[in-house]
């Protein structure tokens, strides 16, 4: 048995995610210990755009779900992970699930990698942008000199852009007349970016002090898109990552090389599992918020695995 575990980043969250979490006894610790930071409510808040996209929330929901969720379904499976990876903040929750730190540990990063990146743009109003049909190049050339930044590299003719509201406002007319579809992501900050600078410096500090233990599998890391079980490794990858491009697609071309049978996606949506499936069609992809129940997924990992 061979597969791999992506976990969803932020903009997935929706009210109606993963809609037998709460009644898995195994998913209680992780949501138990992401409500004493954001509330046991958080299903309720989800409905609220305020809420959804709030940075510190949907880091520390995005954590903390994601990681009640593969604890309802890790034993079930006969053997760990071939590799891991997480999609932006979802790196977190891929680090806990490989045992580099704890549960607890992840949510808490996940707060203050938040807060960090908030202050970050503190009386800015930023955000995120993906663009489909267009090259990166493509892309840049046509908003030169307006502060476009390449936050996320999906493949060749899909990334997803960082900048200031005005800077993705004036830039969406002029891609839509390329014919680049334009969405705004539920994202207030430019992540991935220059303007995480700050951020980074001070989110490498705190992580100074924190045990990083030994992997149980690979890790893609975001920040090079290259596996790796070295915790000087990860550690700085885990904080270089929030002022810098995420290599999504070598994160996806590292996890294929692993040659593992089929991948599932951790967490919200099912973004990541599309990415993987138009990439990579041979290797099956499905998401855990696609199945009503949490056997589902893991019969279907069974089978595909």
């Amino acid at each position: 048995m061979s597969y791999a575990l992506v976990f969803s980043g932020q903009a997935s969250q929706h009210p109606t995610m993963l809609p037998w979490l709460e009644a898995e006894p195994l998913a209680a610790a992780s949501l138990r210990a992401m409500s004493q930071r954001i509330g046991t409510d958080w299903r309720n808040a989800l409905q609220h755009e305020a809420s959804r996209s709030s940075n510190t929330f949907a880091q520390v929901l995005i954590t903390g779900t994601s990681l009640a969720a593969w604890a309802a379904i890790k034993d079930q499976l006969p053997q760990a992970p071939a590799v891991v990876a997480g999609y932006s903040v979802g790196e977190l929750a891929a680090y806990a699930c490989a045992g580099v730190f704890s549960t607890e540990q992840a949510i808490a990063l996940a707060q203050q990698r938040a807060e960090l990146m908030d202050l970050a743009v503190l009386g800015w109003q930023t955000g995120m942008m993906a663009v489909t049909g267009l090259s990166e190049d493509r892309v840049l050339a046509v908003c030169a000199g307006l502060g476009l930044e390449c936050a996320i590299r999906i493949h060749r003719h899909q990334s997803v852009f960082a900048a200031t509201d005005i800077v993705l406002n004036q830039a969406t007319p002029l891609l839509v007349a390329l014919g680049a579809v334009c969405k705004r992501l539920d994202v207030r900050v430019a992540s991935h970016s220059s303007w995480m600078a700050p951020a980074a410096q001070d989110f490498a500090k705190a992580l100074v002090g924190l045990p990083f233990a030994a992997p149980l599998c690979p890790i893609a890391t975001d920040a090079d898109g290259t596996l790796s079980r070295q915790a000087a490794t990860l550690r700085q990858a885990l904080s270089r990552q929030l002022a810098s491009t995420v290599q999504w697609a070598a994160c996806m071309e590292s996890i294929a090389e692993r040659q593992v049978a089929c991948v599932l996606e951790i967490g919200a949506g099912s973004a990541l599992a599309k990415m993987w499936n138009e990439r990579f069609p041979d290797i099956p992809a499905r998401s855990l918020d696609e199945f009503q129940h949490a056997q589902g997924a893991v019969q279907w990992v069974l089978r595909n695995g």
